[in-house]
């Protein structure tokens, strides 16, 4: 029994074994695969439908150099989606409200795009750190100033997931428990509460989809600026 709304965060585990793990493999087994046969069935041809315009979308403005990097940023968005749509389900653990799993996430993506664009041209990436035509007495606090915007950008990954994540939750709980604690003393306050947590449920679903697509979608913006 949780004794704190904080508890439904802590990682589960049977016989000592923390399940964040068979959570995080879950997606390999809920997407469906393209069959081998010419005719596909409605769930993969609507799901290659899907992957094909969001790919477009996020790597048409990318050259070639950066479009090399879409089946791993989509497979990343695929997995959050995945993730963080099952933690909407009764009595599942949502990994993606771990801090930790988020900024394992963010800080090897964001690194890995800082050292291509100091890789291949290191005159533009360095030169993302001082605007054209700044005054000279302004140039050493924008040089700090931006340096310190550029290595917040892989905490501001992590923690805008976990925080939308983490805050969707607590309200479906905190909302659930009232219509429970309504349900006996004022039914039809309760119904109106249940009504407000059905809204807010479908709210999540799109906070869920919204946050996975933005998180890749930054990176993608920060690798337009490397390549």
């Amino acid at each position: 029994m949780m004794t704190s709304f904080f508890d439904q965060f802590m990682s589960p585990t049977l016989l000592g074994l923390p399940l964040i793990i068979p959570a995080m493999l879950t997606p390999l087994i809920i997407l469906s695969k393209p069959t081998k046969q010419w005719l596909t069935n409605r769930l993969t041809t609507l799901q290659s439908w899907a992957l094909l315009n969001i790919t477009k979308q996020l790597f048409t403005p990318i050259n070639a150099t950066g479009q090399k990097w879409a089946l791993l940023l989509v497979t990343l968005m695929l997995f959050l989606l995945t993730m963080n749509l099952l933690g909407l389900l009764p009595h599942t653990f949502t990994p993606t409200t771990q801090l930790s799993l988020n900024m394992a996430l963010a800080v090897p993506m964001w690194l890995a795009t800082v050292l291509l664009g100091l890789r291949n041209q290191p005159t533009t990436s360095l030169g993302h750190l001082l605007p054209e035509g700044t005054p000279t007495m302004l140039i050493p606090p924008l040089i700090i100033i931006e340096t310190i915007s550029l290595f917040i950008r892989p905490l501001a990954l992590g923690v805008r997931l976990t925080a939308n994540l983490t805050a969707g939750h607590l309200l479906i709980q905190l909302i659930s428990t009232a219509v429970l604690v309504l349900m006996t003393m004022m039914p039809t306050l309760a119904l109106l509460t249940l009504t407000v947590l059905l809204l807010l449920t479908l709210l999540e679903v799109a906070v869920a989809m919204i946050q996975a697509y933005v998180f890749v979608l930054l990176l993608t913006l920060y690798l337009q600026e490397n390549t």
